[in-house]
Formats: structure tokens, C-alpha cells, sequence
């Protein structure tokens, strides 16, 4: 039985998609519900797998750009690996023999194996070297590479270039290789790379985007955070995190402040009564702004559960669209990054986006004192069109004053902390 692999739909008006990476060899076995092949759309990466057992026989070049519904792989159904079945041993092949055969195989290889330099380019090189391996590993993985009908082919297309390479020029090379070396590595865009940059574009052209500081003495979340880390885990399964105040001061500023939870649609100012928080995470293929919904009802507890389950499904590129789609406000944390200071770039269609940065001990003046605390600066870059610069400096204060205050966030409790805790 033969199965056509498609490629398929990552979303609603997408034509076309890049099959950036190919999981499998052309002729290999795979298994059913194995990942074959990877694609990039302008919304996100998806991962596509077989349908059932059997060879697979690739139909697309990696790299390629591919109609939406194009066969871009064929399984021949088998229930079988071939390559899992065992020779028979000749009956006249004793174990002896095969052990002479083995050696007299294996002599000229160790003598050629010292005669073996190895072409490599400075990325090779130090991609090589940050996975600690050696050049004679990679000698020796060449030696028992089991060379395919590809390899052959692509040998047979590059050996006039090798040929016509003079002997000379390769002394100068090999001799040159531990000294300055240059250069360049081109490659195309991604439709999701592509897309991040047209909205880029698109915002700081089509918004009134200002931005506006302030800094927070972290020292009270520090010490709240130290004094109930161990018990939080304990309970929750899940360490205590500074993203989870964080998105529980926002929740909170916004029901102050609501202009700063809303939208323009047309000739419209939509307004939430919710707060979809989208929080920005870097993944492999980039940065990715997975959204906690209805973080206004949520405890830190399960702040930090749903943050670490995005964050998880982000490195794995495992998010799905709907877990991507609409967010009416967004927090970014540059300081993971060592961060000092930055105008984070609102993200479309919402009108503000929080960016935190990294923690720093400086002198602040306490009741008339100097004293050293942890000081994080906070930007607030919002859409002047919709939103003033009253709400705007309003709304970064409030957040300040809940940091720096946590039991503000509640409003009615016999032991704030270990409420706002969830303990």
C-alpha cells in the first residue's frame, strides 16, 4: 500500500509554506506518527508525520517553497524495518576468519586514517569543537559511514572542482586554516522571519508608539519570593518566579486603567473586560508570544504552570496557532538577556506592551538614607492614538507601587502573603 504525505494547512489563508527541514533520509524507514519534516509558515513552525510504516521516498527539496496540499513525501507501507533483519553468517565463515578478515579490512584504513586531512569550514570547526569533538572522531565517523546512492551523486558532481583544485593551493589553504579566515554565510529568510518583519515595519509606521520608564526596588518580591520559594514548590510543582508578579500586577493596573487593554478596529476602540496576557518567549526558531488566557482569574500558582507549559511547547516548537492568536497586552523580559534598558516594540493589534529588565543593586535614597537595593528599570511603549499619556504614566506607576508592594495586589485578606501565594 502506497500513503501520499501532504503538506499540510498550518492556517486559514496560507497558500504556500518553506519545508525548512527534512527529519528523514529519502529511502529510510520510519515508523508511523514519526516526525518526518518540519515547515515554516508565516505564523508558526509545524511539524508533519507519517501516517503509517514503510520507505519513504522524499518528493521535496529542503528549502523549498510548496503549495499548501502538494504530496511531498511517499510512504511504501511496510510493517517491517529492513534494516533491523539480520544477514545470515555463511556456514564457512567461522568466527576466526572473520576476525583475520576483519583485521586485514581494518590495517590500511588506520594507515590512511593519518594521512587524512580534514576540510573544514570555521563554522564546522567550532561547531565541532563546542560539542567536544575531536577531528579523529570525525575521521573515524567518515571511515565507518555507510556511504548512499546521495552521497555518491553529489561526489560525482563536485569531483571536477576537486581535480582542478592545484596542489599548491591546497598547501596555502591547509597552512592558512589557524589564520585569518573570511566568511559568508547567506541564507533565505523564513516565511515566520519574513512576516515578523513586515509587522515590525508596519507598527513603528502605522502607530503614534511613545515610551514611557520607571524602575522598581525589588527588594520586597526578593524576600517575599526567598522566605516562600521552598513551600511553593513543595505545593505547586513549580518554582516561584518574578513573571508571575509580574502578570499579576498588570492583570490588576489594567482594571484601572482599561484604555491601556484596548484596540482599534477600523474607526473603532475595542475594550476587554479580560486581560489575555501574551508573554513573550525566545524559541529555536525566534521569538514566540504564546498567550495565558484570563491571567486576571488565575493564581501565581497557575501563572507559573501555564508560563512553564508555553515556554516548554515553545523550545519544542510544539505551540499551535490558537495558543498564539489574540492577547490584548503583552510582557517581555529582556532582562534574561542582561537587558539594562530597551523601548520594546508594541505588538499588533494590541496598544502597549511592559518590557523587564534585568536586576541591578544601586544606591536608592530610603527615609533620608542611602541604601543599596535591587533595581529593575521597567518601559511601558504604547499607541498615543488610543491611549494618553495620563493613563500610560498612571498605569507604569500602579504596576511600581504592587512590585514594590505585593499584598497590594490583594484586597481583602487575613494573611496576604500566603493567599497571594496560594499556600
Amino acid at each position: 500500500m502506497t500513503s501520499e504525505i501532504k503538506v499540510p494547512s498550518p492556517g486559514e489563508s496560507i497558500s504556500e509554506v518553506l519545508l525548512s527541514n527534512w527529519l528523514v533520509e529519502d529511502g529510510s524507514f520510519v515508523e508511523k506518527d514519526q516526525d518526518i519534516a518540519e515547515i515554516d509558515s508565516d505564523k508558526a513552525t509545524l511539524s508533519v508525520a507519517a501516517d503509517v510504516s514503510g520507505i519513504i521516498s522524499l518528493k521535496v527539496m529542503q528549502g523549498e517553497t510548496v503549495e499548501v496540499g502538494k504530496v511531498m513525501a511517499i510512504i511504501e507501507a511496510s510493517g517491517e524495518n529492513p534494516a533491523a533483519v539480520k544477514p545470515k553468517t555463511p556456514e564457512n565463515t567461522t568466527p576466526a576468519k572473520k576476525e583475520a578478515e576483519s583485521i586485514k579490512i581494518a590495517e590500511p584504513q588506520q594507515e590512511a586514517k593519518a594521512d587524512i586531512m580534514l576540510n573544514m569550514s570555521p563554522l564546522a570547526r567550532k561547531l565541532s569543537a563546542e560539542a567536544g569533538l575531536s577531528e579523529a572522531e570525525l575521521i573515524d565517523f567518515v571511515k565507518h559511514y555507510r556511504f548512499s546512492k546521495k552521497d555518491i551523486d553529489f561526489a560525482i558532481k563536485n569531483r571536477s572542482d576537486a581535480a582542478e583544485e592545484k596542489p599548491a593551493a591546497q598547501a596555502f589553504v591547509r597552512s592558512n586554516q589557524s589564520s585569518i579566515q573570511r566568511e559568508e554565510e547567506r541564507k533565505k529568510m523564513t516565511p515566520l522571519r519574513k512576516k515578523l518583519a513586515e509587522r515590525l515595519v508596519s507598527v513603528k509606521n502605522e502607530t503614534a508608539m511613545l515610551t514611557t520608564f520607571n524602575e522598581v526596588n525589588m527588594t520586597p518580591i526578593m524576600e517575599l519570593r526567598n522566605k516562600y520559594k521552598d513551600v511553593f514548590k513543595t505545593k505547586h510543582q513549580v518554582g516561584l518566579g518574578f513573571m508571575s508578579f509580574f502578570t499579576k500586577a498588570v492583570t490588576e493596573a489594567l482594571k484601572q486603567y482599561p484604555q491601556v487593554n484596548a484596540q482599534i478596529h477600523g474607526d473603532e476602540i475595542v475594550t476587554f473586560n479580560y486581560a489575555d496576557i501574551s508573554i513573550a518567549v525566545s524559541g529555536p526558531k525566534g521569538l514566540v508570544v504564546p498567550v495565558i488566557r484570563s491571567a486576571e482569574t488565575l493564581s501565581l500558582a497557575d501563572i507559573e504552570l501555564k508560563i512553564k507549559e508555553l515556554a516548554t511547547k515553545a523550545r519544542e516548537n510544539k505551540l499551535t496557532l490558537d495558543e498564539m492568536a489574540g492577547g490584548t497586552f503583552t510582557i517581555t523580559n529582556g532582562g534574561v538577556f542582561g537587558s539594562m534598558l530597551s523601548t520594546p516594540i508594541i505588538n499588533p493589534p494590541q496598544s502597549a506592551i511592559l518590557g523587564m529588565h534585568n536586576i541591578v543593586e544601586r544606591p536608592v535614597a530610603v527615609n533620608g538614607k542611602v541604601e543599596i537595593h535591587p533595581i529593575m528599570f521597567v518601559a511601558l511603549s504604547y499607541d498615543h492614538r488610543i491611549i494618553d499619556g495620563r493613563e500610560s504614566v498612571g498605569f507604569l506607576v500602579k504596576v511600581k507601587e504592587m512590585l514594590e508592594n505585593p499584598v497590594r495586589m490583594l484586597f481583602e485578606s487575613r494573611n496576604p502573603e500566603e493567599v497571594l501565594l496560594g499556600l
